[in-house]
């Protein structure tokens, strides 16, 4: 039987400047998202990239003296290393300045503008060059700035070609009443519905003539593809639309989810739909809109002096420690604040203090009393109850709310199960049982139960700290390491003879 699809994206990042800690923050969880689908069976196709065209980007090259390719490439060329250090496990990174992006494209604008969906007009306007975004005099803020970044928007006129965005106002409304999951959290959408929709949505200017760096329009050369057209495409392009008999696309569309940041839920919620209804093809099925990753309540920013190469987080601490303090500090959707203070103390709560030493304190005392041959003579009491009872309803209970991304939740669940061991060890006291040789077997259960546990938490944890699972497997000297030795508890092999134990996470010591 083929394998169910799953479709997941994260947004294309903007490469004007290297990529900070807020970039790693979506692109984690989407990774996280996606190899948890893999593990439970889907063939999943996970698409990450860059968004390059547009005037910031030809404005820093200029004051570089490069092309604007030339500003761009040792950039891409950066953040692929940074998603090569973090374990991002994409199966697709696209560039807007791809041949076959710039080419497809085009061709959805002329089929657009041949629907008369997009016509020529003249622009008059307020614009915001670093968001690239026009917005009418009653958007802005209260001091007559761009709403999003708070910074000086200025007038321009010119010709353009406009997107009739105002035709697909009622269907779109029409599309959130009855999929209410469509934009997550719900916050956002009654954003979207009370600020933007429901005021009456304008047409919307898709060209530019006041700058060059961007997709052609090819009937028209003197305009370039506004960014947002040209950037939302990216999600069909790369699976080979407008062919629409292409196997990717016939695979994958539509997504499953696009991940992205709330300052884009906009986009992606009001002119993508309406862009697909122009096209005539399905939807996706979700936007969620996820917060920001702050600093001191405020955004990462290089120029406040609050931002470092991510490299140099993996460098110090570990990437499964970086990895897990994005997945685990913050409730997906809300902003979260990030610090290398909070960063160090989750490390040594969590992976040193829970998982780290659960992991070394029985493997260690499987070496002592049993020279780390594992067996199970099962022989239960009471007091094992809460802990296999746990560990046999975890799968599903992380299942169910991986399905709803309460991806903290879960990782919080998981490590339920290890503190349940860790307080195991305490209340059956191995070390007692040890000097009386008539409890052998059930020390040797004792050691099994959690050696079990370990083993269920370290398949759970696969999605999300994966080098770290692998080490665990390592040590366990298992086969049993796929999804599908969930189903019952006791499915750890006996006979086995486990591996030395190494350190997981050494205890970080604030400076």
């Amino acid at each position: 039987m083929e394998n169910k699809k799953y479709y997941i994206t994260t947004p294309i990042y903007y490469p004007s400047a290297e990529f900070h800690i807020g970039h790693c923050y979506t692109t984690i969880i989407a990774d996280a998202i996606a190899r948890y689908k893999r593990l439970s069976g889907y063939d999943v196709f996970f698409q990450t990239g860059t968004d390059e065209h547009g005037q910031k980007i030809e404005k820093k090259a200029f004051d570089a003296n490069l092309t604007p390719k030339e500003y761009i490439d040792p950039i891409i060329a950066n953040a692929k290393d940074l998603w090569s250090k973090l374990g991002i496990s994409y199966d697709y990174f696209i560039r807007t300045t791809d041949e076959d992006h710039i080419k497809r494209v085009q061709e959805i604008f002329k089929i657009m503008y041949d629907k008369g969906d997009i016509y020529k007009g003249e622009y008059k306007g307020l614009y915001c060059t670093p968001c690239e975004s026009f917005w009418t005099e009653s958007q802005l803020d209260e001091d007559g700035k761009c709403p999003d970044c708070h910074r000086e928007v200025h007038e321009v006129s010119e010709e353009a070609y406009f997107f009739k965005l105002s035709k697909y106002q009622k269907k779109l409304e029409e599309h959130y009443e009855t999929h209410p999951n469509f934009i997550l959290p719900l916050s956002r959408k009654n954003e979207m519905l009370n600020n933007f929709i429901k005021p009456g949505l304008e047409d919307l200017c898709v060209s530019r003539t006041s700058f060059k760096w961007g997709i052609p329009v090819d009937f028209d050369n003197k305009h370039v593809i506004y960014v947002w057209i040209d950037a939302l495409s990216n999600y069909i392009t790369s699976l080979g639309y407008p062919d629409t008999k292409s196997e990717l696309y016939k695979k994958y569309w539509p997504a499953d989810v696009h991940l992205v940041g709330k300052e884009i839920v906009r986009f992606h919620t009001i002119i993508w739909p309406c862009m697909l209804m122009s096209l005539g093809i399905e939807l996706p099925h979700q936007i969620f809109g996820h917060g920001w990753l702050i600093i001191d309540g405020g955004k990462i920013s290089k120029s406040l002096g609050n931002y470092k190469d991510p490299r140099e987080y993996i460098n110090l601490y570990g990437v499964d420690a970086v990895r897990y303090f994005a997945l685990r500090e913050v409730p997906f959707g809300n902003d979260g604040n990030f610090s290398e203070e909070f960063l160090i103390s989750r490390t040594n709560a969590d992976l040193v203090n829970n998982l780290g030493n659960l992991v070394n304190r029985t493997v260690a005392m499987s070496k002592k009393y049993f020279d780390s041959i594992v067996s199970n003579p099962k022989v239960y009491k009471e007091e094992d109850d809460n802990l296999i009872n746990y560990a046999t309803m975890l799968p599903s209970i992380v299942d169910s709310k991986m399905d709803l991304l309460k991806i903290n939740e879960v990782l919080e669940d998981i490590f339920e199960l290890l503190k349940r061991s860790n307080k195991y060890i305490d209340d059956t006291t191995p070390w007692i049982l040890a000097k009386d040789e008539k409890e052998t077997d059930r020390l040797k259960t004792i050691i099994y139960n959690l050696l079990e546990s370990i083993r269920i938490s370290a398949v759970l944890l696969r999605a999300f700290i994966p080098d770290t699972a692998d080490k665990i497997f390592k040590m366990l000297n298992t086969k049993k390491i796929d999804f599908d030795s969930l189903n019952k508890f006791g499915e750890l092999e006996e006979n086995i003879k486990l591996n030395e134990a190494e350190i997981l996470f050494a205890r970080i010591e604030k400076k």
